[in-house]
């Protein structure tokens, strides 16, 4: 039997990005992680943590030290046994939302904190390259399940291509999703603070039933990750590879989770392998045959170990904690039964250095 290759196997790569939350904070006691047990966090949040780059400098003494448990997010834990959970995979950029959202289109991002205006109609728009660049004259298709942002932040992108998120579940079960599609979770169900996880968690789990029950499973990418570290605490630091003009960090930025799903997927995998942000993108290169983008993507993995292309596809399909709910759950939106969570105790963790007023400047080519 011929042995099969990502182009041959994979025809359409999903994206799902949720919101901050670190890997610690959210799978720090997943069995067989590099993980750390932390005080257990209210569900919802009772406070949005700082996590501006100026936060992220001081972490190791003002980050949250919270984090959740199975009981809160079970289908998540559910999906690291199943399939492959990354317990080495960074944020690309050392701050926000918005310079990590920008590298996950376009493996660049010419800001490292959120831009003063940046949600609804931005005052300033950024002229980046990006993957939608490369599929559309490859020949590929791209779409984005969102009201806007942060697609509308790249000047040649603005909001082309783009569907609100709850036309995602009807497009994955009549097949009709593009070559990559980057879908972002509605205000009180993309897991930012204050929203409550488990709310959010079940929105997710109404798409990946969608994909996983419609024709696309079979050759199919699905990548469930996190936008940036939200403020909480983990015990992992990023390895220094680029600074800001500055001199601080600047990529990659702080570690969260990344579950890995396909019938191509590692079956209860823990990648230990190095991965950032920009390993999706490469992918995606790979998958398509596509050029890259600049020197950052073509220096990246791409997710390779996740994957086993060399064995007949594994098509059985996700499976989430049963519903509580008394009704059928709808596509995008479910409800789980909830387990009475278990406190942990604290861990010390140690200190790092004082920011520094900075000035804003531009990266560094």
């Amino acid at each position: 039997m011929r042995t099969a290759t990502p182009i041959a196997a994979i025809e359409n790569v999903i994206i799902m990005v949720k919101e901050n939350h670190g890997f610690d904070n959210y799978f720090g006691t997943f069995p067989g992680a590099n993980g750390a047990n932390l005080a257990h966090a209210p569900n919802p949040p009772t406070a949005d943590p700082n996590h501006t780059h100026e936060g992220w400098l001081s972490r190791a003494t003002t980050a949250a030290r919270l984090q959740y448990l199975e009981s809160d997010i079970p289908a998540y834990f559910a999906y690291a046994r199943q399939f492959t959970l990354c317990d080495n995979y960074f944020t690309a950029v050392a701050g926000p939302s918005t310079p990590n959202h920008l590298m996950l289109i376009a493996a660049d991002s010419p800001v490292i904190d959120n831009p003063h205006t940046y949600r609804g109609r931005p005052q300033q728009t950024f002229n980046l390259r990006s993957l939608p660049d490369l599929l559309e004259k490859a020949g590929r298709t791209w779409g984005a399940y969102t009201t806007g942002y942060p697609f509308d932040l790249i000047t040649n992108l603005g909001r082309r291509n783009q569907k609100n998120q709850s036309a995602f579940a009807a497009d994955a079960t009549a097949g009709t999703l593009p070559s990559v599609s980057w879908i972002y979770g509605p205000s009180g169900l993309d897991e930012h603070p204050l929203g409550n996880v488990t709310d959010g968690m079940d929105w997710t789990v109404g798409l990946v039933d969608a994909v996983a029950k419609g024709p696309l499973w079979p050759k199919c990418a699905i990548f469930i990750t996190w936008d940036d570290w939200g403020g909480w605490l983990d015990h992992v630091d990023p390895p220094a590879l680029e600074q800001w003009t500055d001199g601080t960090q600047f990529f990659p930025g702080g570690r969260v989770g990344c579950l890995v799903m396909s019938p191509y997927a590692k079956r209860g995998y823990i990648s230990k392998a190095q991965h950032t942000h920009v390993s999706l993108i490469k992918f995606c290169e790979s998958v398509f045959n596509l050029p890259t983008l600049g020197t950052r993507d073509a220096a990246s993995d791409g997710m390779e170990d996740c994957f086993d292309f060399a064995s007949p596809p594994n098509l059985a399909i996700p499976q989430a904690p049963v519903s509580g709910a008394s009704s059928p759950p709808t596509p995008g939106r479910r409800k789980t039964t909830r387990k009475k969570p278990v406190a942990k105790r604290p861990v010390s963790k140690k200190t790092s250095k004082k920011p520094t007023r900075r000035k804003r400047a531009t990266k560094k080519s």
